[in-house]
């Protein structure tokens, strides 16, 4: 049974850092040539889910919708199964529920959240003006 667990989550004012941490378990392997591909989204209120960033299984490829790009780095750390998402210069419209997922498919890298087989709970993420 694969899990991911969220958190890092808070209410921050404009300006401020936050890093969220994604936990994985019941993954086959940590190691970094098994590992699979995981991606960070976000859902505001009253809007549709949207993708934030992802990274491949070997950390070395990650991509980021535009307006988060030079702001949030995504990484991980294999051997402890963690992918993170470090966001400065936070501002009010990032305010969400994140979520992170892991995707199976092991064809690179997807802004598709239906490439995505688990899902986090989420951890929200409140930016104050």
């Amino acid at each position: 049974q694969v899990q991911l667990v969220e958190s890092g989550g808070g209410l921050v004012q404009s300006g401020g850092s936050l890093r969220l941490s994604c936990a994985a378990s019941g993954l086959t392997s940590s190691d970094t040539a098994m590992a699979y591909a995981m991606g960070w989204f976000r859902r505001a209120p009253g809007k549709e889910r949207e993708f934030v960033a992802v990274i491949s299984g070997s950390g070395i490829v990650a991509y980021y919708v535009d307006s988060v790009k030079g702001r949030f780095t995504i990484s991980r750390d294999n051997a402890k199964n963690t992918v993170f998402l470090q966001m400065n210069s936070l501002k009010p419209e990032d305010t969400a529920m994140y979520y992170c997922a892991v995707d199976l498919s092991r064809w690179g890298v997807s802004k598709d959240h239906q490439r995505y087989t688990y899902w986090g709970q989420g951890t929200q993420v409140t930016v104050s003006s």
